[in-house]
């Protein structure tokens, strides 16, 4: 399954006052582009939410490489970098214009209850889906 990067437009309310996105946004585009990714593969963070397992970030890490600004258009492409039964590891490449403005990773684990749940035996349909991505 292709799963097709996710495009945002940078707000205005999202710039500081030199007119560039403030860098914490990217975290928060990382979150919208994760959400559509799992989307795109049928199961979505909803979904899992429903079935009352949760996914919170354990880690994460950015590597800022050019501004954009107001109006612009950033794709994100997700891809999995790492997977085990207890967490997963998401790579973001986001770019604007034909080139990388930022690259950075996501780590998450898998709750139930606020006890740690394998990913694999709770979610073996999912799982295997991650597992070829």
């Amino acid at each position: 399954m292709e799963i097709k990067p996710y495009r945002h437009e940078v707000k205005y309310y999202e710039c500081d006052r030199m007119g560039i996105t403030h860098h914490s946004n990217y975290i928060r585009f990382m979150e919208e582009a994760r959400v559509d990714w799992m989307d795109q593969l049928g199961y979505g963070f909803d979904r899992m939410e429903a079935e009352g397992v949760v996914s919170p970030v354990v880690a994460v890490d950015c590597r800022y490489k050019h501004s954009t600004t107001f109006k612009d258009v950033i794709e994100i492409s997700v891809k999995v970098a790492e997977t085990s039964a207890l967490k997963i590891v998401f790579n973001y490449t986001m770019t604007c214009g034909g080139r990388t403005v930022c690259t950075a990773t996501s780590t998450h684990c898998f709750l139930e209850n606020g006890r740690p749940v394998s990913l694999e035996q709770r979610f073996p349909d999912l799982y295997a889906h991650v597992q070829q991505a």
